[in-house]
Parts: C-alpha cells; structure tokens; sequence
C-alpha cells in the first residue's frame, strides 16, 4: 500500500508564500521606477537610504524564503510581524520620496486588504491602524520631491496623476492575485475537508460491517460443521447412486470452502498482519484468485487475457483484496456466467483488471453510487460487497469504475498500483 501523503500547507504558511511574491513585485517596482526617476526624470533624491530600505526589505524577503523552508508552521502573529515590517518599509520609503505627495502613498491599502482577508479581527485592525498612522506622519514629515508636483510628461497629463494611475494598476493587480489566491486555497480546503468526511464515513461503515462480519463468521462455524457430518453420513448411504454421490461430494466441496473462507476471514482480522501486503506476480496471483473463484462457481465459463508485454508486474496483496477481486467476479458471473472475459494490462504506474460479462448492464440512474452506499444492481442485494470492494482497492491506493460496454453487459475496470513502479 502507497504511504500516506504529507500533509499540505497550512492556511498562514501559504499566505506568508503568497506576501513573500507580492513583496518582490513591489519592491522590484518601486527600485525600477526610483531608478528611471533619478536617471530620466531628474528627481531630487537622497539615494543612499532608499537604496538601503530597498536593500533591507530584499533581505527580509531572503530570510522569510529562508524560514518558509522550516518545519514550524506560521502563526498569525509571525504573519502580522511580516505585514508590520512592510508597512514600516513603505513609510521609510515614502519618507524620502515625497510623503503624502508620493502617488504611490494608497498603497498602503494593499497589506491592509490582506490582513483584512487573512488574520483575525484583532489583528486586521491594528495593520489598518499602522497604515494610517504611517499616513497622518507622512502628511506631516517627509522630504519633498519637486518633480511629482510640477513634472508635466504629457497635454494636461501632470507626473502625480500619471503615478496615482501606475499605482492604481499595481495595487489592483497585486489584490486580485493574493484575494483570488486566498479563496481557492479555502475552496481546496472544504473540498479536501468534505472528501476527509466522505472516508471518515466510510470508514465507520467499513468497521460495522467488518464486526458483525466477525460475529457472523463465528455463529457459521457450528452449522457448517454439523452440514458436513451429514453429508458424510449421507455419502455413506449414496454408495449405490452415483449421481447422488458426485452432488454430495460437490456439496461437501463447497462447505469446506465455506469453512476454509470463513477459518481465513478469523485469521487476518488481527490487523497486524493486514499491515504488511505480500508482493507477488500480478498474473500469478490473479490466476490463483481465478482458480479459487472457479472452485466456487463451477458453472461459468470464462476467458483470461494477458496482455504480451515484457516483464512481470508486482502487486501488493493481502486476503481483503483477493476477497474483493471475487466479488466482482462473482458481480459478473450473477449477471451472466456465460462468456466472462477477465483481461490483465499494465503501464508504469498502474495495473488494470478488466471484467467483462454479457449480462444486462448497470443502470445509469445508480451507476455512480455504486460502492459508495449500499446500493446493489441485484433484487435481493444489499450492496454491501461492491461496497466492501471499494473500500478496500481504495485502501491500496486504487479505484473500480463500472461501465455499460458498447456491445452489451457491464465491463468492470480494477485499477491498483504497482509494486515495482518505475519497471517496464
């Protein structure tokens, strides 16, 4: 069976992923255009501390990359220290370049709309309340910057309205990926969190039935028992009546295959042994469940197909799946027992048993909840085997999939993964 899979970011881990790329974008900006401000348009700058802000908001997105690499999750607090050190930068920045005059002062609205989406209530507001904070200073101190007012780049087009456009596009562009980002994340969330739900469910579902299984299996012990001494005494009294005698011995045939089944099922409950699949041939363990099946049902006729490819595929097996592959065997040989084709076909990944009968197909209207819920195709079922089946391809990492075959029947499709993935 495949090992279980890492467990995905947490909700602030992603989100200090997703402010560490917007941070880059701005303050890649921001020394694009202070650059092409000093070098073509003249401004006035103190160069030297704007470089050194530039600087040390690249470094802190350096180290943030650096601690996104750590196993310890974010917290919101972490996440409101990061929000708290950009707002800091862009007020530095400002400072320098023209205060409240700066066109680009509004985005200040961009970490505020991201606390707002992102962090609790508490914290959302006291970003708000740095921002303005950072605003009312900027209004008072800052070092002005003549060109942003008297800088004419076009008719009618002043070099501060030009600024507010550019800022606008950026800060418009830069919400839209990380609100856009955020609502997927929760939408992949309540989707992984209903699929968690749905097995959780099924699970439970599993457990009963595997428990009264158990009992169940414990209570036919003493019946089987008793039907074969019977027929051993009735075989006694059959000695001249050879035809009563071959339908005892295939009575007496399948009650002991009852009790061998029913002897396996008590044995592999202990768990321990379940955790620990056998590798084996797939062909040559499909032939033994096939042998087996057919010791069961004497009266169908069928047909195995082997795909001609080079090697061997492993497959990891245990009783349950063996138990599983029989029941839709038997699925197919209820529907019809003429004419079953049981078809072997492998890739890289995965190995595909195909089960194909001539019987009257799987309604549509049920066809998708087939092994989801107890719902059966057949008037006395209770849909409890496919479920089981289900279950436990799920459980080694496949799928089953059914379908109403162009030429008639139903065609049953077994995926499971390989053993020794990466063979050919």
């Amino acid at each position: 069976m495949h090992p279980a899979l890492p467990p995905p970011l947490s909700t602030p881990n992603r989100n200090l992923v997703r402010l560490t790329i917007v941070r880059g974008i701005t303050w890649t900006g921001y020394l694009a255009a202070i650059i092409f401000g000093i070098e073509v348009l003249g401004f006035q700058l103190r160069v030297l501390p704007v470089i050194s802000v530039i600087i040390a908001m690249g470094l802190v997105n350096v180290v943030t990359w650096w601690r996104l690499g750590r196993p310890r999750a974010v917290t919101d607090t972490e996440y409101l220290l990061h929000l708290l050190i950009d707002l800091t930068g862009l007020t530095l920045l400002f400072y320098y370049t023209g205060g409240s005059t700066n066109p680009f002062i509004t985005y200040y609205l961009v970490p505020i709309t991201i606390a707002a989406a992102t962090l609790p209530w508490r914290y959302a507001w006291i970003i708000a309340s740095v921002a303005l904070a950072g605003y009312t200073f900027l209004m008072l101190f800052y070092e002005p910057v003549p060109q942003l007012s008297h800088g004419i780049v076009g008719p009618g087009i002043n070099l501060h309205v030009l600024g507010m456009w550019l800022n606008f596009g950026l800060s418009a562009g830069l919400v839209t990926f990380f609100i856009y980002k955020m609502a997927h994340a929760l939408r992949r969330r309540d989707q992984t969190l209903s699929r968690t739900r749905e097995a959780s469910l099924r699970n439970e579902q599993v457990l009963a039935v595997a428990t009264q299984a158990a009992g169940t299996a414990h209570e036919l012990g003493t019946p089987l028992s008793t039907m074969a001494v019977l027929l051993k005494e009735m075989k006694q009294d059959a000695k001249d009546d050879r035809t009563l005698e071959a339908d005892i011995d295939l009575l007496r045939e399948q009650v002991d295959t009852c009790k061998s089944r029913l002897q396996t099922l008590v044995d592999n409950a202990d768990r321990r042994r379940l955790s620990e699949p056998e590798i084996t041939p797939a062909q040559q363990w499909l032939h033994n469940v096939i042998q087996r099946w057919l010791v069961l049902r004497p009266d169908v006729s069928h047909r195995l197909e082997v795909t001609d490819k080079r090697g061997q595929p492993q497959l990891a097996v245990d009783a349950t799946l063996e138990q599983a592959l029989m029941n839709l065997l038997n699925n197919a040989a209820d529907a019809n027992p003429d004419h079953i084709v049981i078809n072997l076909d492998w890739n890289i990944d995965e190995i595909v048993i195909d089960i194909r009968d001539h019987g009257p197909g799987v309604a549509m209207s049920i066809a998708d909840q087939l092994g989801e819920t107890f719902v059966s195709t057949k008037s006395k079922g209770m849909g409890i085997g496919l479920f089981l089946t289900h279950a436990t391809i799920n459980r080694f990492g496949g799928g089953v999939s059914l379908y109403n075959h162009q030429e008639g029947g139903t065609l049953t499709e077994v995926k499971l993964p390989r053993a020794d993935t990466g063979a050919t």
